[in-house]
């Protein structure tokens, strides 16, 4: 299988991340694919025809893409109920609880192009506030419900963990710890699991 990522993106890192944690990732090679607004790559819309991170080409030649829809694929290809719950009281939970991570990831992901592509005298700092609040809104609600990040790791679980780690590598200043000690311990413990240590994000290789 081929995997196209990108080693910042914190939706290719989802991805890498289940792979290791379902023992898969030897059967993935990793190939780097450049997508930034207004810089078009046509190569690429082959694999997924929206230009997003990531997409995977199956060893039967068939393009999926959504971080989401490749993690289901890995955890099929391991024997399923391992990230994604089978038990119905519990996958809602957990697919709920990633559309929520998804969502901030979403939002953090428009930040970074609103303050880095936007030239400066376009930007819109109340559009970024607005998505800062919503992260933070997110983050509060992780932080008062606490018990849905213990027990067995899940897909819900790596997507916020992935959420987490890209804050801190593009805003290493942002205090959210501080607001957030709950979610500070557990991603402490979180990042030190080689699946996470693997796959810090980083800049991407020069072209």
């Amino acid at each position: 299988m081929k995997l196209f990522y990108a080693p910042q993106s914190p939706f290719a890192r989802k991805v890498r991340i289940a792979a290791i944690e379902l023992g898969i990732e030897d059967r993935i090679q990793l190939e780097y694919a450049e997508v930034v607004p207004g810089r078009p790559n046509a190569a690429y819309a082959e694999s997924n025809p929206l230009r997003k991170i990531p997409a995977l080409l199956t060893d039967g030649g068939e393009a999926l893409y959504d971080s989401t829809v490749i993690c289901e694929y890995f955890d099929a290809l391991a024997g399923g109920n391992v990230l994604i719950p089978r038990d119905a009281s519990r996958r809602w939970r957990v697919l709920t609880n990633h559309a929520l991570a998804q969502g901030m990831c979403e939002s953090v992901i428009q930040i970074r192009y609103e303050t880095w592509l936007r030239p400066e005298a376009l930007r819109w700092p109340n559009w970024v506030d607005d998505h800062w609040d919503k992260i933070d809104s997110g983050l509060d609600w992780f932080e008062r419900n606490d018990n849905e990040l213990s027990g067995a790791l899940d897909l819900a679980q790596i997507g916020l963990g992935c959420l987490l780690g890209y804050v801190d590598f593009r805003w290493p200043d942002r205090r959210w710890r501080e607001q957030f000690p709950k979610l500070g311990v557990w991603f402490e413990l979180l990042d030190q699991r080689p699946s996470f240590s693997a796959t810090r994000p980083a800049s991407p290789p020069a072209l």
